[in-house]
């Protein structure tokens, strides 16, 4: 996802100006495929947008084809400099088992938060067969089952819009018995075709999808799925990510990702086949950027597409940190963090850029006594990179030991270590691991077992290893992380989290996690630790405890960044 500056995600930048002018006409096409959110950049006061809702899962057993996602366009749109948006991705329909004659499931909805507050509704599910009744409505409805007088085609356009954002599904065929096929669910530019009443009677065909150019070139989106049939060839999917129908007893094709494609319906010669899940959806935001300063902030996975007349990059890549440990316990090592300048690139290189997750909390328990088979230590985060020919990997980072049952578990391996747990002898993750010039992250601390105070190191940081458990046995501090400049302010990312700690007595101040999104280590009193900030790459903070025995979780590690200057 691509933010320029600032903005939303996953982007694919296109550029207007002439090679070496300055970015006054700069067009930028941004392209959504998961969730995310945006922040208008400054300068950008109106957008145009593509929105394309999930298609609906195809039906079973001779099922209607699932219809297609919602396609919703938009010119003039006004927008806030400085304010954010959710650009909320609809995920395709699943399709259902057993293969008897279940229902597709609805496709879900895409759409840009308020105030632009625009949705598109998730295509309508297939009817199972036979003889199930009619297809779901939705952004294009959905194929009706065949049989028992054919069910009829789900609506399209609901709720309404204006224009409208898809057609209605075809209706089955009204045989029973081995005759007949199911509708094709409806498309963005045409109805679904109606089931057949033939003997090996080919499904209808899924209404085909629209053509836009919003991301620089010619992509059709949101097509429908084709329709079930008994022994029959395949129905056609509609053009723009449809699935194809099935006339056998196998599984019919899924929509296309990220064009809102319903799933095919399934065959049926015996058993029935199971119908396809639509693909998910998409949205895209093109505007004018006059902002010299062109940073793009990923926070999610994408491609990103190196723009005309440059060939040098500079990029941060910060990958996720790793989970505190359950406890009083270890604090999560931070995401490896990386940095470059001058990276030899060529216009028109599509990088896939990989942003990794935090790494889950380890757990505590809940009541006292042998909490063995309960507690566990964070795990590590996800690395980040940026692909061919870059070819950068930040690591994940470790993930903190658990502190108990005695003697714990050590801190885990990372781009920053894992604080150890509160247990003797116990070791601690080493960072930089695997090794990088220069180095992408610090060790963690330790921690120590000296009944019946005890508690974990701080998880490794960027800048600095994570802080051995300290006087009284207050869990140690995670490390600092390092600041970076490279989207035009100063801002800390990979700060390792702070080890937590049990003291049955008066409870001591948690930990704190290193600058740059590291979570504070859990005090005495039970509390878990604190996660590590999204898009910093931090480390979870340890689980603490105290009386009565309980010992609490760890806080889970923060999600990774890519952040890609030209310019």
């Amino acid at each position: 996802m691509v933010l320029v500056t600032g903005f939303g995600k996953f982007g694919i930048l296109s550029q207007a100006a002439a090679a070496g002018s300055s970015f006054g006409g700069q067009v930028v096409s941004l392209s959504f495929l998961s969730t995310q959110s945006w922040t208008a950049p400054a300068d950008v006061t109106e957008i145009e947008y593509l929105i394309v809702a999930g298609g609906g899962g195809g039906g079973t057993n001779r099922g209607g084809g699932g219809g297609a996602g919602g396609f919703r366009i938009g010119t003039g749109q006004s927008v806030t400099a400085g304010s954010t948006y959710t650009m909320t991705v609809g995920a395709g329909g699943a399709a259902q088992g057993p293969a008897g004659g279940a229902f597709g499931i609805v496709g879900g909805n895409s759409s840009i938060g308020s105030p632009v507050s625009k949705t598109s509704a998730g295509g309508g599910r297939g009817s199972g067969g036979p003889g199930a009744g009619a297809g779901g409505d939705g952004g294009s409805g959905g194929g009706g089952a065949h049989g028992g007088g054919g069910g009829a085609g789900g609506s399209g356009n609901t709720p309404s819009t204006s224009p409208s954002q898809g057609n209605n599904g075809g209706a089955g065929g009204s045989h029973g018995g081995n005759l007949g096929s199911a509708g094709g669910g409806g498309g963005a530019g045409a109805v679904g075709g109606a089931g057949s009443d033939a003997a090996q009677g080919v499904g209808g065909t899924g209404g085909n999808g629209t053509a836009s150019t919003i991301s620089g070139t010619s992509v059709t989106y949101a097509g429908g799925g084709g329709g079930g049939g008994f022994n029959s060839p395949a129905g056609p999917a509609g053009s723009g990510g449809g699935g194809t129908g099935s006339g056998t007893d196998t599984t019919a094709g899924a929509g296309t990702a990220n064009r809102g494609g319903g799933g095919g319906g399934g065959g049926g010669v015996s058993s029935g086949g199971l119908g396809g899940a639509g693909g998910s959806g998409i949205i895209i935001i093109k505007y004018t950027n006059t902002n010299q300063h062109n940073s793009f902030v990923h926070t999610g996975s994408t491609t990103f597409t190196v723009p005309a007349g440059f060939s040098e990059i500079d990029y941060l890549v910060v990958a996720g940190g790793g989970g505190g440990g359950g406890a009083f316990a270890g604090g999560g090592g931070a995401g490896g963090f990386r940095i470059g300048t001058g990276q030899s690139v060529t216009a028109g290189d599509e990088l896939v850029v990989t942003v990794g997750a935090g790494g889950t909390n380890g757990s505590g328990y809940s009541s006292p006594g042998d909490p063995s088979g309960e507690t566990s230590s964070g795990s590590d985060g996800a690395d980040s990179s940026i692909g061919s020919p870059v070819s950068i990997t930040s690591t994940g980072g470790g993930g903190g030991g658990r502190g108990y049952p005695n003697p714990g578990q050590s801190g885990r391996n990372g781009g920053s270590g894992g604080g150890a747990g509160g247990g003797s002898p116990l070791t601690v993750g080493n960072g930089n691991t695997p090794s990088t010039s220069p180095s992408q992250g610090n060790n963690g601390g330790l921690g120590n077992y000296a009944a019946p105070y005890f508690g974990g190191g701080g998880g490794g940081g960027a800048n600095a290893a994570g802080s051995n458990i300290g006087t009284n046995n207050v869990g140690g501090a995670g490390g600092a992380g390092t600041a970076s400049t490279i989207t035009g302010s100063s801002v800390t990312y990979a700060g390792g989290g702070g080890g937590g700690h049990y003291n049955p007595g008066t409870p001591a101040t948690a930990a704190s996690g290193g600058a740059g999104g590291g979570g504070a280590g859990a005090n005495d009193d039970g509390a878990a630790g604190v996660s590590g900030t999204a898009s910093t790459g931090g480390g979870g903070g340890g689980g603490g405890g105290g009386n009565p025995g309980v010992g609490s979780n760890g806080g889970s590690g923060g999600s990774g960044i890519v952040v890609i200057k030209v310019g």
